[in-house]
């Protein structure tokens, strides 16, 4: 949960010096010891740790009650699959080897052996992981804005302006965390990677100020960048861009051994990625099997980003005060530049990006607010302009967390999906399904089971394999296909049941086991081919 530490004083008004960059120093350094107990002492309940416990009870206690939706089945599934064999887990939703799935990360890892130790299911350990990540992620967010401002209430104006300044309409992607894509993502690799990259940026801060000579701190940051690229590739990219932006900001003097220690950094997370014996991060590099997914993110930008405008002017006067070397202007730069390149080069994956491209518009609209008083007339003008800002983002997301009945106007709220207990229930954990229904590729993987044809592509299956696999999905549920085909396709692929909505007249040889309460939806068991 967030700190309650209050006698911090921000990094920024610490002096500099040295030849290779350390702080300076009139007397010997305080021990680990006595910092600890000077913190003790200082123990105090700052606004931000009112106002990030209350955020925290909010949305963790949502994110528990959303059903099964959206990527939740394939993390789930991935984790049974470390579950059943750590050493050689199975594709997460096919049934072939996973040898190379980028999904297999130390994140998935950890949490299938948690399984594993637990006796829990997968989606059980998934969900678990939704209120530690948004401690790591509310903690993040009050670590970083204290490295911008010693300002009490600067912490607070940044979780805000970082979980509601998004766009107009709520809108829910992997990574993204506004209120409305928390209460269902927040148990994702995602939203875990985006927390520990605020604590990284936060360290890269501290040390690049106080010009540490401890050496575990540099290979702390490495290990840390080396997680991330290996959890969330895409957050990572924009992890270690924001780290160098606060690199070149705050590193002022420069001598052989500030070098040295920034390069161990470096070394630390190219050795972690390289280490990794579930697959090879860096062949992902220039890989499109999900661009076309992503090209979304670049269409209607107002509607996904479209609030965080109001960052702007605080951005631009951060440069005009401090010159081109501020770190939020620098991250801001770097970030246009990655998110340009995704579009122009149409590898929209780079579009990720913009789950972070927001924070320093988001954060400099903080720390501004946060420096009132005193009063100016720019300040007089923006401190309403972002009221109304966080007003339409509060409207446009607070359907996500609070029902209907209990707010005094109609506003959107998620989509709730159907359960599949009721199928799953009846099916052994192993056992291979062909269904091409949306909801319920989707949501029957977190229950272990096996599909013909995946949901999402993963790029340890040829993409070849993953179109014959799609086609004879279509094939066999075709009403008009021979039942000789159908045979085949199911000897093929060793399938044993068969998912059929309300709708799809198709012929089959087996027995009805069960339909779906909320859908109708059909479980048949096939007779053996």
């Amino acid at each position: 949960m967030p700190s309650l530490t209050t006698g911090e004083v921000a990094a920024g008004d610490e002096p500099c010096g040295g030849t290779d960059g350390a702080a300076a120093a009139t007397g010997p350094r305080p021990s680990p010891a006595s910092r600890l107990a000077a913190r003790v002492r200082a123990w105090r309940v700052t606004p931000y740790a009112v106002v990030g416990t209350l955020f925290w009870l909010a949305v963790a206690a949502t994110a528990w009650r959303v059903p099964i939706a959206s990527d939740f089945g394939q993390h789930a599934s991935a984790v049974e699959r470390v579950k059943a064999d750590w050493r050689h887990p199975a594709n997460p939703l096919l049934d072939l080897p996973g040898t190379g799935s980028p999904y297999f990360s130390p994140y998935i890892v950890a949490l299938g052996l948690l399984a594993r130790a637990t006796g829990a299911a997968g989606r059980e350990v998934v969900r678990w992981c939704g209120p530690v990540n948004l401690a790591v992620l509310v903690t993040g967010v009050g670590a970083y804005a204290r490295t911008l401002s010693a300002r009490r209430t600067a912490p607070v104006y940044a979780l805000l302006a970082f979980t509601l300044l998004w766009g107009p309409e709520g809108k829910e992607w992997s990574g993204f965390c506004g209120v409305w894509s928390l209460t269902r993502g927040v148990c994702y690799p995602s939203a875990f990677a985006v927390g520990v990259t605020f604590h990284l940026w936060a360290l890269t801060d501290r040390l690049a100020r106080r010009g540490s000579r401890s050496w575990p701190g540099y290979v702390l940051l490495g290990v840390g960048c080396g997680l991330v690229l290996l959890i969330h590739p895409i957050t990572a990219l924009g992890a270690v861009t924001g780290a160098c932006a606060i690199l070149t900001a705050r590193q002022r003097a420069w001598s052989r051994r500030v070098v040295a220690r920034w390069l161990l950094a470096g070394a630390a997370a190219l050795l972690v990625a390289l280490a990794w014996p579930y697959y090879d991060v860096f062949s992902l590099a220039g890989d499109t099997t999900v661009d076309w997914v992503h090209k979304r993110l670049y269409i209607h930008p107002w509607q996904w980003y479209g609030l965080a405008l109001v960052g702007l002017p605080p951005l631009v006067w951060r440069a005009r005060r401090g010159g081109v070397r501020d770190p939020l202007l620098l991250m801001f730069a770097a970030f246009c530049l990655i998110a340009a390149y995704g579009w122009v080069s149409g590898h929209y994956t780079y579009g990720r990006v913009f789950a972070l491209l927001l924070v320093p518009p988001q954060f400099a609209l903080a720390v501004e607010l946060a420096e009132i008083p005193p009063w100016t007339r720019a300040r007089a003008v923006l401190a309403p302009l972002a009221a109304v800002a966080l007003c339409f983002g509060l409207i446009a997301q607070i359907g996500s967390v609070v029902p209907q009945r209990l707010l005094p106007l109609t506003v959107d709220h998620p989509e709730r999906w159907p359960g599949y207990g009721w199928a799953a229930g009846r099916m052994p954990g192993d056992a291979v399904v062909i269904a091409d229904g949306y909801v319920a590729t989707h949501v029957l993987p977190a229950y272990g089971v096996f599909l013909v044809a995946p949901t999402w592509p993963d790029p340890s299956t040829p993409a070849a394999e993953r179109d014959r696999r799609a086609a004879a999905v279509s094939t066999y549920l075709k009403p008009g296909t021979p039942a000789a085909t159908r045979k085949a396709i199911q000897r093929r692929y060793g399938a044993g049941w068969l998912l059929l909505s309300k709708n799809q007249k198709v012929p089959y040889r087996g027995e009805l086991v069960a339909t779906g309460p909320v859908t109708g939806e059909r479980l048949v068991r096939l007779a053996a081919p």
